[in-house]
């Protein structure tokens, strides 16, 4: 055998990931913030692209992004023969500006076009809501006036978590205040007393007991079995209470119900010092007669256009290649832009509407009837592949009739009904819930009682998967379930 190197000539196809296309990939998985958040980056890099406003401008010179690349691609063919100065054989610019006598009107975004100052609205302006520690000391400030006592209540309050409980202790809070344990908690037994009532619990028990204490409820017997007993109230175990605290179930059943209408958590009732993310759906699903129709919002997909303000700059770039190149280089990257922009929005609506023709009857009458869906179905429908219904999902939501659901909720794995039919484990789920709600709450339906009844509807599952089911819907057992 002998070892050495040829050179050969040899056919092979494979897929070359150009920047252009790894851009559309990332901006089909975009969602409405990430998408957001690029263009606007795009905006500070790309001085030839820019945002169009909210109204629509009667110049002509402005169009629209997907008027703007789809004119552009039009007018590539007419002025290729123009543009053999070029080096790449790329579409003249120069010349096509020449031919749309463009001006620069519209770079002076900043003035009024009206000619007149509008007046401040009231939409302008945000409400802001009320914290927890601005509540809390606003009641600090009427509570008392001693020396001392307001320092030590402004320490209490800024060291409370966003549910309002404790993160110091007291020898801690009277360490770095320099005031007497007693102070503190003289201090302490003022706060516990501020609405919400229970803020400032050192943990969800004395939460509890604070609590009881303001409606007047509390007794020994109701601490005691706080105290002791709080994790198998949670659990529902009523009967490992009543023999440990010689009572009747009854009457631990009683006391559950009371204890269940306290508030765990009472700083969660204020705003949250976090931002709030709302959720702006990409696809709206709109009933009419007896179809749907399908938009995609236009508010959540930016409009971009190719400024005409660089048109000057064109027509002085006649003699300088390298402004010429560069600016060429410019409106190819924005028009691409604008195109991937464009292709993700018809893809999206392509794959919603896919999903509304299997799920029709999930709209027409509820979750109960969302059918199985896969990604290889919606994909072998369209003629794409199952990796692009993927990302074209990811993180988006569609507001229907219905509400506003995640386009991943339409995706499920079920079972097969008596008929043939897929029915969703969305749709299981939903008739689990219904049986609990209507059974009798002193004998309650068990799993395997629970697989007899969907199996008369035509569901036939393993008492495993009723369980599995009844977790994830945060169902308790049965045994947990019965009252005395």
């Amino acid at each position: 055998m002998r070892l050495g190197y040829d050179l050969k000539i040899e056919q092979s196809q494979k897929l070359v990931m150009t920047p252009e296309l790894i851009q559309a990939i990332q901006i089909l998985q975009f969602n409405t913030q990430e998408l957001d958040s690029y263009v606007q980056e795009q905006l500070l890099v790309n001085p030839v692209l820019e945002q169009a406003g909210s109204e629509p401008r009667e110049s002509s010179e402005h169009v629209s992004g997907v008027n703007t690349a789809e004119h552009f691609e039009e007018h590539m063919t007419e002025h290729r023969e123009k543009a053999s100065d070029y080096k790449n054989d790329e579409f003249d610019w120069k010349e096509y500006v020449k031919d749309r006598q463009y001006d620069d009107i519209s770079y002076r975004q900043w003035e009024d076009r009206n000619g007149e100052e509008k007046e401040n609205a009231y939409e302008q302006y945000v409400y802001s809501d009320v914290t927890l520690p601005e509540h809390l000391m606003f009641q600090l400030q009427f509570a008392s006036n001693k020396k001392g006592c307001r320092r030590v209540g402004k320490y209490i309050i800024e060291s409370l978590d966003e549910n309002g409980y404790m993160t110091s202790t007291v020898e801690e809070i009277a360490c770095a205040t320099g005031a007497p344990q007693e102070k503190v908690e003289e201090v302490l037994e003022i706060i516990h007393g501020f609405d919400p009532v229970g803020v400032g619990a050192k943990d969800l028990a004395e939460c509890l007991v604070i609590q009881l204490r303001q409606k007047g409820q509390l007794t020994d017997l109701f601490e005691k079995v706080i105290n002791r007993h709080l994790e198998d109230l949670a659990n529902s175990r009523l009967g490992v209470i009543a023999k440990d605290m010689g009572i009747s179930p009854q009457k631990v059943q009683e006391m559950s119900d009371i204890i269940r209408t306290l508030e765990p958590k009472p700083g969660r009732l204020f705003a949250s010092q976090m931002e709030t993310k709302y959720i702006v759906p990409d696809v709206i699903i709109e009933r009419s007669d007896d179809d749907y129709v399908v938009t995609v919002n236009e508010s959540s997909t930016p409009r971009l256009m190719v400024s005409s303000y660089y048109s000057k700059l064109m027509k002085q770039s006649e003699n300088d290649d390298s402004l010429s190149k560069y600016l060429s280089d410019r409106v190819n990257s924005a028009v691409w832009l604008i195109k991937s922009i464009e292709q993700r929005k018809q893809t999206i609506y392509n794959v919603v509407t896919a999903v509304v023709k299997h799920q029709k009857e999930f709209l027409d009458k509820g979750s109960k009837y969302l059918k199985t869906l896969t990604l290889k179905d919606i994909a072998e429908e369209l003629g794409i592949h199952e990796s692009t219904v993927s990302r074209s999902i990811n993180g988006k939501y569609l507001q229907c009739p219905r509400g506003v659901f995640e386009i991943k909720y339409f995706f499920s794995a079920g079972v097969s009904g008596s008929h043939g039919e897929g029915i969703s484990s969305n749709s299981i789920k939903e008739f689990i819930k219904e049986i609990v709600d209507n059974e009798d709450v002193k004998s309650p339906y068990s799993d395997q009682e629970m697989v007899k009844m969907l199996k008369e509807k035509g569901i036939s599952i393993s008492r495993r998967t009723v369980a599995k089911y009844r977790d994830e819907l945060n169902i308790l057992s049965s045994s947990k379930r019965k009252r005395y």
